[in-house]
């Protein structure tokens, strides 16, 4: 499902050049939950978002479900995020003006799917929010705010979903049901997982564990 081979990534720092991510070459299986995980400014969520195809690599390949992304302008890349991944996100990234339902409608809708209202009640219920559909995100706590991103992310049936520190905005209980939540869709759906997290207690909770030090991989 994700094939990296030789990422780098260097940036312009006032004229001189920082490098945030040096030979970086993992792959990642359908199916599988892996966790990237390393200390603040290691470059963990630089490397999401090359594989969602959001920022470019300066060296190196990513290959989605076997498509290259060089190959794509950046139109094409947004066609193919559209068609292949689901994003969660540490600051849930709902639309404010937006209810529960229609934040969760929005990619459905983009898809073209002629149920997406009905779609969109149907994951609301089945991240507990069922009660919520009308709610705008600034009358939702933060738990029911990620459980709304939850339900938008699975929703169009991704084959692979990308999570960025998702807990990292709620407080430890909280947090612990929306993860156990994730991995719950996650498995229920067959999806692929990739996620950042600062959390050791969520990457145990995946297959494999990919730690990031100082912008390369550490064995």
């Amino acid at each position: 499902m994700v094939e990296v081979t030789g990422l780098g990534k260097t940036v312009d720092n006032g004229g001189a050049p920082l490098t945030i991510l040096q030979d970086i070459s993992f792959t990642v299986m359908p199916g599988e939950t892996v966790a990237i995980v390393g200390a603040s400014g290691s470059g963990k969520s630089t490397l999401l978002g090359l594989l969602a195809g959001l920022d470019v690599p300066t060296a190196g390949a990513i290959r989605l479900d076997g498509v290259s992304l060089a190959a794509l302008d950046e139109d094409a890349r947004a066609v193919q995020r559209g068609k292949l991944l689901g994003f969660v996100f540490q600051s849930f990234q709902l639309l404010p003006a937006l209810t529960a339902l229609e934040n969760v409608m929005l990619p459905l809708e983009l898809a073209g799917r002629k149920d997406a209202a009905a779609q969109a009640a149907d994951w609301l219920e089945r991240v507990g929010l069922g009660h919520r559909l009308k709610h705008y995100p600034k009358h939702l706590s933060g738990g029911e705010q990620q459980r709304v991103a939850l339900a938008r992310a699975f929703s169009p049936a991704p084959r692979l979903v990308l999570a960025d520190e998702p807990t990292g905005n709620l407080d430890a209980a909280t947090g612990q049901q929306v993860i156990e939540l994730m991995f719950d869709l996650n498995t229920k759906q067959g999806t692929t997982l990739v996620l950042v997290t600062h959390d050791g207690a969520i990457a145990a909770g995946c297959a494999r564990v990919l730690r990031i030090q100082a912008g390369r991989l550490a064995d």
